[in-house]
């Protein structure tokens, strides 16, 4: 694409914010059951998002391709998903509302979401509560039998269902076993040890995708009548990051360099519950669930320099900074502004540990209070993994924590009805950006992934197919070859070049510049340094990458080549949008735009709107257009949760 940006269009519908769903599905239109079978629809990624939505469009009685780099569906990141899953039940009667829960998120957000697309986020949450029960996912129960819930950061009320620490594998259980139903039935076909490497886009409209098979390196196209991308977030740009090591960008990427916007970059949530850095070595980090912060205290010696071991500190002499800071939220504090607390204490030299980067999270006071027996019913299998990483018990001695590189807002600009601006091209979960806004509140990942996928897609998708004219596209035909072979050049590109760095090497120098410069805090300086930097280490990347092996067999060194190759080109586009927003909001926290006392300062006159950048071909910057957000049901306020 070159020349003038495309404008954007949400596509939101009139009327009422609480009518907008209902009545938004009695006008599309719809695939009568007889001609659904009609129609192939092609989803990429099994997690959450991906294997609701396999499993729902094929009951519908659409024919399914289902793609997945795993060996199994089910090996999908969503099961490190631990601490719960939002839903406005009101179980507890403590005042919850939809209502409340789409303020909390918008809110929570920092009020760079599309009021649209959060409220009926939060008008779905209690169907998928209802449809997991269904399916036999064992959340934690009541004395009574009710659904137990608990609290998380961001929310004064208790709407988080769980299953102890496993909320994400049990509910993923739940969507595999609807989608091995319709596998066993026929009607999904799926295709595991598939990477996708190119979207195929014809006549305009999504048509398919380009993918290798990582066993046997055959490169295969699938068509259909229109593709869905469910395949997560780009956290392991930063190379240190909570996400499963075989967590990519390459799919998003591919389908932005073939017309799909890319929207807000620059929002990438750092968790203020991991497992600190612990050397050199290491190639991820490990998430600690933020449901630890319902009973756990964060806190940090008052003075710096204080190496005594943590029961040794009198009462008097911590600081337990966030209840400090925040009083009304306290340690549920929302994750931007727990991470940037934990930060400014380390940075004042009062961290702990051996590096002292981590604060304490310490159960001391609960066990006292409910007992060891009820924490481990809560926590015990996190308190395991926890120990055996660490080899430090937390019943006896406070856990260590420090943020870490967790989720992204940003992602695949979508409309109301989760498509891209490619037309027939539908994004899903943590893939897109539409509900989270500038910083997402904890458990509800989880929510948007099986709203997108149990309750949304399928009305909108056939909304889509019922009106496109779409013409028959032949698997062999001369547009696909084409695609095809600029995927197989790419690969020999790679292969060819012989060099003597490693690409873990590349990986772990562009993830410590994206780090330092569009982390935690950015400034212009910084940002300006890193869109130096990254070039530079780009063009090195091509000429000196170490690449073995071949593209006709299992080569891990040539699937993790591409999926760098392709961070390094969207890490400058991350920097570039945390360049322009010269505002502070929620997980983009800009040096010069805080208030008096350390907080973020945003700038709703200038920088209230999505930023959706779009391609503009090799060797162009890439051109931005602005979706302006409306705030008509909440009206925008400086966050405050103290």
């Amino acid at each position: 694409m070159t020349g003038q940006t495309r404008a954007v269009n949400a596509r939101v519908p009139p009327g009422p914010l609480e009518t907008k769903w209902e009545r938004h599905k009695f006008d599309m239109k719809l695939v009568s059951p007889a001609n659904k079978r009609k129609y192939t629809i092609i989803v990429v990624g099994t997690g959450l998002a991906g294997a609701s939505a396999a499993a729902t469009l094929s009951e519908l009685g659409y024919r399914v391709i289902g793609i997945t780099y795993h060996d199994s569906p089910r090996r999908a990141h969503s099961i490190a998903a631990q601490g719960g899953i939002n839903a406005a039940k009101n179980y507890p009667n403590d005042g919850d509302s939809i209502f409340r829960l789409f303020y909390d998120t918008i809110k929570g957000g920092d009020f760079r979401a599309r009021e649209a697309n959060v409220y009926r986020l939060a008008e779905v949450s209690a169907n998928i509560i209802d449809q997991c029960v269904a399916q036999g996912v064992p959340f934690a129960r009541e004395y009574g039998g009710l659904l137990a819930n608990r609290s998380f950061g961001g929310a004064q009320v208790s709407r988080t269902f769980y299953a102890r620490g496993q909320t994400g594998q049990q509910l993923l259980l739940g969507a595999y076993q609807a989608l091995e139903r319709q596998i066993g039935r026929g009607a999904v076909d799926m295709h595991p040890h598939m990477e996708m490497l190119d979207l195929l886009v014809i006549d305009g409209r999504a048509r398919g995708i380009v993918a290798r098979d990582l066993i046997t390196g055959q490169v295969q196209s699938f068509v259909g009548d229109a593709v869905v991308l469910a395949t997560g977030g780009y956290g392991n740009v930063f190379y240190l990051s909570t996400n499963a090591r075989m967590s990519n960008a390459t799919a998003i990427w591919r389908a932005y360099k073939r017309g799909a916007a890319l929207a807000n970059p620059c929002f990438t949530q750092i968790h203020p519950t991991c497992i600190p850095v612990s050397g050199d070595y290491q190639s991820k980090l490990t998430l600690m669930s933020e449901s630890l912060r319902n009973d756990g205290r964060v806190w940090v010696p008052a003075r710096g320099g204080d190496a005594r071991a943590p029961g040794d500190i009198p009462e008097a002499e911590r600081d337990y900074y966030l209840e400090r800071k925040y009083p009304a939220f306290g340690n549920l504090a929302p994750r931007d502004i727990a991470s940037r607390a934990a930060k400014q204490v380390c940075d004042e030299g009062r961290g702990v540990g051996p590096a002292g980067l981590g604060v304490y999270l310490d159960f001391r006071d609960a066990i006292q209070r409910l007992g060891a027996g009820t924490i481990a019913d809560r926590y015990g299998n996190l308190f395991e993994m926890y120990e055996r990483i660490t080899d430090e018990d937390p019943y006896r001695v406070p856990m260590r924590i420090y943020p870490a590189v967790h989720y992204t807002m940003g992602g695949l600009w979508v409309d109301y009805n989760l498509m891209s601006t490619v037309p027939g091209l539908h994004v899903i979960g943590e893939a897109n950006f539409s509900d989270h806004g500038a910083n997402r509140l904890g458990a509800s990942a989880l929510m948007q992934g099986l709203a997108d996928g149990y309750f949304i897609l399928p009305y909108t998708i056939g909304d889509y197919l019922a009106s496109a004219k779409l013409a028959r596209v032949e698997a062999n035909g001369p547009e696909v070859r084409a695609i095809e072979a600029d995927v197989a050049q790419r690969t020999q590109r790679l292969l060819a070049i012989k060099g003597r760095r490693t690409v873990d090497a590349f990986h772990r120098q562009l993830g410590r510049i994206v780090w330092e410069k569009c982390g935690m805090a950015r400034n212009d300086a910084g940002l300006r340094e890193a869109l130096a930097e990254i070039p530079q280490l780009r063009a090195e990347f091509w000429e000196n990458v170490a690449v073995p092996g071949t593209g006709e067999s299992l080569n891990q060194a040539l699937e993790k080549a591409g999926r760098v190759a392709d961070f390094l080109e969207l890490a400058e586009l991350m920097c570039l949008d945390a360049l322009q927003r010269t505002e502070s909001c929620g997980a983009h926290f800009r040096e010069e735009s805080q208030t008096a006392d350390g907080e973020a300062l945003r700038d709703d006159e200038h920088f209230a709107y999505a930023a959706a950048w779009q391609y503009a071909g090799e060797g162009n910057a890439p051109l931005v257009a602005k979706e302006p957000l409306a705030f008509e049901t909440v009206h925008l306020s400086q966050r405050s949760y103290k």
